[in-house]
């Protein structure tokens, strides 16, 4: 099992990102795909989440400014970030979850929100 996140970058405050998730090595469509980050000194926060029927969910956190989206195709997860903030810098990761798959993450990408 492998996943790969790109599409960190340092973005100027009020701007947009789009985040990619490369999967590999497990059945992409059963899965629950995850978004989470981690700003310094702080605990893991857990975002949002597409479950395998396409159904969304978000922490309030982001509500209105996030969105999640699968490709089952390319077996890629994606989170389309706007009105980005400074306080939205965070090393993002993304998880694959399934109940027999188990738990997976992904190494991680850099956000950083600056002027």
């Amino acid at each position: 099992v492998q996943l790969v996140e790109s599409g960190g970058a340092l973005v100027q405050p009020r701007g947009s990102l789009t985040l990619s998730c490369v999967a590999s090595g497990f059945t992409f469509t059963t899965a629950a795909l995850v978004w989470a980050r981690q700003a310094p000194e702080k605990e893991l926060e857990w975002i949002s989440t597409i479950y395998a029927d396409g159904r969304p969910d978000y922490a309030d956190s982001v509500k209105g400014r996030f969105t999640i989206s699968r490709d089952n195709a390319k077996n890629t997860v994606y989170l389309q970030m706007n009105s980005l903030n400074p306080e939205d810098t965070a090393v993002y990761y993304c998880k694959a979850s399934g109940r027999v798959l188990g738990d997976y993450w992904g190494q991680g990408t850099q956000v950083t929100v600056s002027s």
